[in-house]
């Protein structure tokens, strides 16, 4: 089976361009199709650099206009984490180790080729390393950072219950400063009737469950009980064995307080339509004005007396027959 090139983008920083090929032709041999540039001054390299992005930079050491000294130089003042190999005729072990301290990533002579390219993998697999262990740090910042500045309570224990990491809103919930509480047990969070849903988590955590959202109470610092929304997740280690766990932990006591008030609220609504008066039993009538004599012997308008006694109200307007008769006597008249 034909082997399949691998494409390799090398900047060349040489003034010989039969070495040049020299190097392109070995590169070749190791099954790489390479896309390369061959700079000699500073001022190309630079434009080189800002053109697009290279795996490799490969330079020689000296050269009329420019050297290979001042093009790691050039090439670490851009802070690009490029591996940089000086492949060399002349210049033997002293100029090696002058830029091997000054950062280069090795030192081939030009009549050993043939590491060329075992060099260019080795410091390539080098800096994906780097760039990996670089983004793993950044990631692992920016989480430490919002677990520090977070609302909710992120802290950690391990499968004895020991807690292990305590973040600022959890000393703002639950009262204890993070060295007062890390390496102590995590049941003095729990009220002495809650101790059995501890056993139930941990029991649950070294199953590899994790204990979705739900609404429990917890234990203060100052001996106060109270309510928290929390969410557990086991910890496992890079072979995936279950370490602990960590819990996000929310104080409610504001969204319970509101929604007792808003029991309460429709308790005393309920309470006062319940007592809501409705017209029942006889009625004390005036045969001629239609008035209504109430509880305390006074004579009223019927709309009066029936909205004071229920929740109707009253709009005015005349019936088709008593506006037959006005019309009839209005024309009577007349």
């Amino acid at each position: 089976m034909a082997r399949v090139a691998r494409t390799l983008n090398v900047l060349l920083v040489e003034d010989s361009e039969n070495d040049a090929t020299l190097m392109l032709e070995e590169l070749r041999q190791k099954g790489y199709t390479p896309i390369h540039e061959r700079v000699q001054t500073d001022a190309a390299m630079t434009l080189a650099l800002e053109r697009r992005e290279w795996d490799v930079v490969v330079s020689d050491y000296v050269m009329p206009k420019f050297s290979g000294p001042n093009a790691l130089k050039l090439l670490r003042s851009k802070k690009l984490d490029i591996p940089f190999i000086v492949v060399s005729g002349t210049y033997g072990e002293e100029a090696a180790v002058d830029m091997m301290k000054a950062g280069a990533n090795d030192y081939i002579t030009k009549a050993n080729l043939s590491r060329l390219a075992p060099a260019i993998e080795r410091e390539m697999d080098a800096a994906k390393s780097r760039a990996a262990r670089s983004r793993a740090e950044a990631d692992k910042q920016y989480l430490a950072a919002i677990v520090e500045s977070t609302e909710d309570a992120i802290y950690g224990k391990n499968l004895d219950s020991i807690i292990v990491s305590w973040n600022p809103a959890a000393e703002r919930i639950y009262g204890y400063r993070a060295e007062e509480i890390i390496g102590r047990s995590i049941a003095l969070l729990f009220p002495l009737d809650r101790r059995d849903e501890l056993l139930d988590i941990m029991a649950r955590i070294r199953r590899g469950e994790t204990i979705g959202y739900f609404e429990t109470e917890r234990l203060r610092k100052d001996g106060k009980t109270i309510p928290v929304s929390a969410t557990i997740s086991p910890i496992k280690d890079a072979e995936g064995k279950i370490t602990g766990a960590s819990v996000i932990a929310r104080n409610i006591t504001k969204q319970k307080q509101a929604e007792e008030e808003r029991q309460q609220l429709i308790k005393k609504l309920s309470d006062t339509l319940s007592h809501v008066k409705l017209l029942h039993g006889l009625l004390p009538i005036c045969a001629s004005c239609k008035r209504i004599r109430d509880d305390g012997g006074y004579w009223r308008q019927v709309e009066t007396y029936i909205a004071s006694h229920s929740e109707a109200s009253f709009t005015h307007s005349i019936c088709p027959e008593c506006l037959d008769k006005y019309q009839t006597e209005f024309r009577s008249k007349a």
